[in-house]
């Protein structure tokens, strides 16, 4: 993906150019099996329509498909994609113990405008020879997509870098919704949040309904685009996802919407009313 010795673009620009962390380009983890990476994909496109599979149940579900696999190697999997069931799971994926958690503050609250309540998620990415992971910062009232960055780590940076993008091109949302995930306890993403005037809110753990629509956002983004292909490369994933996001901001009429506009298209009507 990033060339070493380039003549004229550094490692950095390089890095900007395919929307990767320079610190996720010198990352070198423990690369998964082929049967690993297989088992992953498979467990990634079931949890989108059982999102209550815990590993039991996930590893059940694999040995009915003829995959002979226990629970313990299926857990493992689950949290390296960060997959959690939308029970009250007993402490499988807590955040980073020395993390602040801050209360959910969208309870009951009508939101109609935009900028007035962002959020955002971590999805996994599967590849023909691994995978990466995705962000993205959505515009809770418009469903509009602000920002996103692929990673090939779970480092806070590339969500940073996501949120720092979104800020410099949309503007100051008044609350920002996230999850318990250490990449949004992180104190460089509140941080970022807090110089911004930010309020931060999160998910109560184990309840996904709380951000439901960036969850539904994954579930287009996965059936329309990255199962329809087998992601070869970073470079192929930046390209497809990045003209898949255009489409779903700019061409892909929301549901939501009576008059078929778009994401985008709401959010800049509204924001220049």
């Amino acid at each position: 993906m990033i060339e070493t010795d380039h003549r004229r673009l550094s490692i950095s620009r390089q890095c900007q150019l395919v929307g990767i962390a320079r610190s996720s380009f010198y990352y070198r983890g423990k690369g998964e099996s082929a049967l690993n990476l297989k088992l992953m994909r498979l467990i990634d496109e079931q949890f989108l329509g059982t999102p209550w599979y815990g590993s039991r149940q996930m590893a059940r579900w694999l040995r009915r498909q003829g995959h002979h696999v226990g629970r313990k190697r299926v857990r493992r999997l689950m949290r390296t994609m960060g997959l959690t069931p939308i029970y009250q799971a007993p402490r499988t994926s807590k955040p980073h113990p020395e993390h602040r958690v801050y209360p959910y503050l969208l309870r009951k609250v009508t939101i109609d405008r935009p900028n007035q309540a962002w959020c955002a998620d971590v999805t996994y990415i599967p590849m023909r020879q691994g995978f990466l992971y995705l962000v993205a910062i959505m515009d809770w009232s418009t469903r509009a997509v602000l920002a996103w960055r692929l990673s090939n780590t779970m480092y806070p940076d590339f969500c940073v870098e996501a949120l720092q993008e979104a800020l410099s091109r949309y503007g100051t949302p008044e609350i920002f919704n996230t999850d318990q995930g250490s990449q949004f306890t992180s104190d460089d993403f509140t941080d970022a949040l807090k110089e911004a005037g930010v309020q931060i809110s999160m998910d109560g753990r184990g309840r996904w309904m709380d951000n439901i629509f960036i969850e539904r956002l994954w579930r287009s983004l996965k059936y329309e685009c990255i199962y329809l292909r087998e992601m070869e490369n970073g470079f192929q994933a930046q390209r497809d996802i990045g003209i898949w996001m255009k489409y779903y901001n700019e061409e892909r009429p929301h549901s939501i919407f009576t008059d078929d506009k778009t994401p985008l298209e709401v959010y800049t009507e509204k924001m220049a009313a």
